[in-house]
């Protein structure tokens, strides 16, 4: 093969993420995005695979040419049951599509391999445990060889209308987004949301949140999720709205999880922190969603009047509810300045975690943190539990109600704004200095928000 024609083949599987989903109507669902580093001449970068939105993996350049194969070949039978014989075409076709760029490897080298790895990508796929050596790598080491985030938010409504009257239906405490400079805008329409989401797919952005403000107080919601049925699709809400008509149609826009905010199983406690009493409407919105077959995880946000998390865990699992995050204060918006007298320290959040640990353990629930800098490493792997970090302009970025794109969902204040999703290209604003800056945090910076930092500052 000439040298010309070998770039060419090269070329082909640097070209762009590649999108393919197994088993989507079923439970065992299997969703794929295979993204390729940055094209360089002769040089083989690790590509990223995302598995239902959760697990990532590094692949090596020669499994990866493999597996973009298989997948474009998979994609030809779209919407179809693919049988035995079905089956047995795609590995052939693979296997004739991966001899062109490796023509001295065997036929049966390459069968033998395209079956080991695709065994070990659905059992991390569906939450199997895997004897496999797999490469550990971190996303910011990686960040040269990334041409976008992957995952961009949406925050499809505002918090407040436009002239200035409170929009959401609840009043949170501790809200990230109130009174900040981008979270009050007017919002884009369907058609701009649109241009928006048609722009982050040839960017190469695998993942959506749909957020706010209360995304379900957009009419078109499900619209715009089913419109994104490329992407790995996630909604966050508070579950005020989620009736059962809503919770099935999010099902049938192929909503891949749905996260619902609950601040305690003490209705007094959680309407005290929403500011309405509401709590009863968000957990028949749990209740529902449930019932309509949607993967459902519960996010609580911590502090000093809810630090009985046990027993909300308790409460969830009641609702058959498997999988929960967990935070502290986001110091922005409303919490900026009432986080010192709520926050918990760092020794009593340890010891809410260690017991919730343990409860999940032993309840067959899964629990994450997710509030970089709050606890120490050491901690957190103690408890097998991953430490979080800041991916401001990494592995997120979000996009305001009015298309302004920021570092992350709670870059909402004034300076925040790094250029406009519609009226600017996303390389550029991706490739800008203030964008390579926070990209190039070293790993002890990004242990902690830059929030937290602010705030702490002040």
């Amino acid at each position: 093969m000439g040298l010309l024609n070998k770039i060419a083949q090269y070329k082909e599987h640097k070209s762009g993420v590649k999108h393919c989903t197994f088993n989507p109507d079923g439970p065992g669902v299997v969703r794929i995005h295979l993204i390729p580093p940055k094209f360089k001449l002769l040089k083989n970068s690790s590509y990223i695979v995302i598995l239902n939105g959760y697990y990532l993996l590094p692949l090596g350049y020669s499994w990866a040419i493999m597996l973009s194969c298989f997948m474009k070949e998979t994609n030809e039978y779209s919407g179809r049951e693919i049988g035995e014989k079905d089956y047995e075409s795609i590995v052939a076709k693979t296997v004739k599509s991966t001899l062109k760029v490796y023509p001295l490897a065997s036929g049966e080298e390459i069968r033998e391999d395209l079956s080991y790895m695709l065994d070990i990508i659905f059992a991390i796929a569906r939450g199997e445990t895997v004897d496999a050596d797999i490469e550990k790598m971190s996303i910011r080491s990686y960040a040269d060889n990334m041409y976008a985030p992957h995952r961009m938010d949406l925050m499809v409504s505002a918090m407040t209308d436009g002239e200035g009257r409170w929009k959401c239906n609840q009043k949170c405490l501790f809200c990230y987004a109130a009174g900040e400079h981008l979270s009050g805008t007017e919002e884009l329409s369907t058609k701009d949301w649109m241009r928006a989401i048609d722009k982050l797919k040839i960017a190469g952005v695998p993942m959506l949140t749909f957020t706010g403000g209360e995304p379900t107080q957009r009419a078109d919601i499900c619209e715009l999720i089913s419109y994104s049925k490329w992407f790995i699709t996630r909604l966050n809400t508070n579950g005020v709205l989620l009736s059962e008509q809503l919770c099935r149609s999010l099902a049938e826009a192929s909503l891949d999880s749905l996260q619902i905010t609950l601040y305690s199983y003490d209705e007094e406690i959680h309407n005290s922190l929403v500011g309405v009493p509401c709590f009863e409407k968000t957990v028949a919105g749990i209740k529902n969603a449930v019932a309509a077959g949607l993967d459902v995880s519960i996010n609580t946000p911590l502090c000093k009047k809810n630090a009985d998390y046990v027993k909300t865990l308790s409460f969830i699992s009641s609702l058959g509810v498997r999988f929960v995050t967990v935070s502290g204060l986001i110091c922005t918006g409303m919490a900026e300045k009432r986080h010192e007298e709520y926050d918990l320290g760092g020794d009593e959040l340890y010891e809410i975690l260690k017991s919730a640990k343990q409860y999940c353990t032993e309840n067959h629930m899964e629990i994450d943190f997710t509030s970089p800098g709050l606890l120490r490493d050491e901690w957190l792997e103690g408890l097998n539990m991953n430490s979080p970090m800041c991916g401001a302009c990494l592995s997120n970025m979000a996009i305001a109600p009015n298309g302004t794109v920021i570092p992350c969902q709670s870059w909402l204040t004034s300076d925040g704004a790094l250029g406009n999703i519609l009226e600017d290209s996303f390389k550029d604003i991706w490739e800008s200095e203030r964008c390579r800056k926070l990209r190039n945090m070293s790993e002890e910076e990004a242990k902690c928000c830059p929030f937290r930092k602010r705030g702490e500052n002040e």
